[in-house]
């Protein structure tokens, strides 16, 4: 029996920074994978499918080199040889976090981690077990994709995204059932790569987190590139057959019509991983099988903590990894800020990108605050223009009262590396005048966040 301070139950990007940290901060750390170090985002979700979008946008702009002075002939895309390099990139990227275990002095045990009290866990590798102990336990474990009911993903014709990142041949007709990140992720990596896309979203709008203004203005550039956007919609029935899959959609206004695809990918949310690890018999508390805990990752049970998509929303990789930090270090004894759901900021990589931080307009007026609203578009800004990336706008929302930032919304190239700008300023607690008193570099596109907030108050100069 090995005995630590800590164990970390899933290594993904909650558990090895929350492994990481707690090294750096003197204590004996193991951490417990089932299968790859690096976990669900970096072998099987973010990473490896921002090189096969990577891989799309080039293909894109290859297929309009006209409108840049340049000439490309016979274009053509492998999708074989765009998976092989997305599977490259996250190879790369396991083996780095197999490096930082052996830097950081971190014990890895592979194999299927349970829990047998607060303090001890049992780990199960080809049939042989053995017991660890530690003062505290990090529970990391993720989520998977949820299947539809009626219609479970079989891998060949219906898919998850893990399916659909490998796809076993390029899709000619693919329907999309879910818009939100995921979703509408891979519908614009495919559509881009050349299939006929689909996209069915059960609520009155796509991404339909994202603020309102947003998801308008991402539906028309989607159908613009010849992307089919069903809102309002349901999928009543899903059956594979040897060609392809036979769907019932019906839509907004009440038809069901019976459409034929050739593949179909299934993106309408996430099953917390909490099952058969233990948790039922310590009497954990959890909401619809995500697990309940305090602002610093606590539990109910006392030394057992729990962080990233086995938790309350936003389930994204960036605010497990910050959850992870939070409780490393007071598990270590300090006394780190507590999580603020409303500084996490929000990104979809699809083309055009959506990024996001903080209350949409119609939140931040039905939480009651009297608000001023700026927008800035991407037609006004140099750098988009000679981008030839002139679709787009950024929007802000602030408290009229006080000039708190309380929201910021952007579509368009890059913005999800925009959106830090926002989230710096909300975590920082700016207010209006700080962001008008900074000085943007030009030509650049940060210049439209200036005059987006300029905007807001009656000050935009550029439009």
């Amino acid at each position: 029996m090995a005995d630590y301070d800590l164990v970390v139950l899933g290594s993904g990007p909650g558990g090895y920074v929350a492994a990481i940290r707690a090294a750096q901060l003197g204590l004996k750390v193991a951490i417990v994978e089932r299968e790859n170090l690096g976990g669900i985002c970096l072998n099987w979700g973010c990473i490896p499918t921002k090189a096969l979008l990577r891989s799309a946008e080039i293909y894109h702009y290859m297929q309009h080199a006209g409108d840049y002075g340049l000439t490309a002939a016979n274009i053509s895309a492998d999708i074989d040889a765009v998976v092989k390099r997305s599977r490259g990139v996250a190879k790369q990227l396991n083996q780095g976090v197999t490096h930082l275990m052996k830097k950081n002095k971190i014990t890895v045990h592979m194999g299927d981690g349970k829990l047998l009290a607060a303090n001890t866990l049992s780990v199960t590798k080809d049939g042989k077990t053995e017991e660890l102990t530690a003062k505290n336990i990090i529970i990391a474990t993720g989520a998977r994709a949820r299947d539809l009911p009626f219609a479970p993903a079989d891998g060949k014709r219906i898919w998850t995204y893990r399916h659909a990142m490998v796809p076993p041949e390029m899709p000619k007709k693919l329907l999309v059932i879910g818009s939100g990140a995921i979703g509408i992720e891979f519908a614009s990596f495919y559509n881009d790569m050349g299939a006929d896309v689909t996209v069915v979203e059960m609520l009155d709008r796509i991404v339909p987190v994202e603020d309102a203004d947003v998801s308008a203005f991402l539906e028309k550039a989607l159908t613009k590139q010849r992307m089919t956007i069903m809102t309002g919609a349901g999928v009543e029935s899903l059956k594979a057959t040897a060609a392809g899959v036979s769907a019932s959609i019906k839509g907004k206004d009440g038809k069901v019509v019976a459409s034929e695809f050739t593949h179909c990918i299934v993106a309408i949310g996430i099953v917390p991983n909490t099952e058969k690890i233990g948790l039922e018999a310590l009497g954990v508390e959890m909401d619809r099988g995500f697990l309940k805990t305090d602002a610093n990752c606590r539990t109910n049970v006392l030394g057992l903590w729990a962080i990233g998509d086995i938790t309350a929303p936003p389930w994204l990789a960036h605010k497990a990894s910050h959850e992870g930090a939070i409780a490393a270090e007071t598990i270590a004894g300090g006394h780190p800020h507590a999580m603020d759901p409303l500084n996490i900021p929000g990104c979809t990589y699809c083309h055009p990108q959506v990024a996001s931080v903080g209350l949409t307009e119609a939140k931040a007026k039905e939480a009651g605050f009297d608000v001023k609203v700026g927008n800035f578009p991407f037609m006004g800004n140099g750098k988009a223009i000679a981008l030839g990336e002139a679709e787009g706008f950024i929007k802000t929302v602030f408290d009229a009262k006080t000039g708190e930032l309380l929201g910021a919304h952007m579509i368009g190239a890059e913005v999800t590396e925009l959106i830090q700008g926002y989230t710096i300023g909300k975590t920082a607690e700016l207010v209006e005048a700080d962001f008008m008193h900074t000085v943007f570099p030009h030509p650049t596109l940060s210049e439209m966040m200036h005059e987006s907030v300029l905007s807001a108050y009656g000050k935009m100069l550029h439009m």
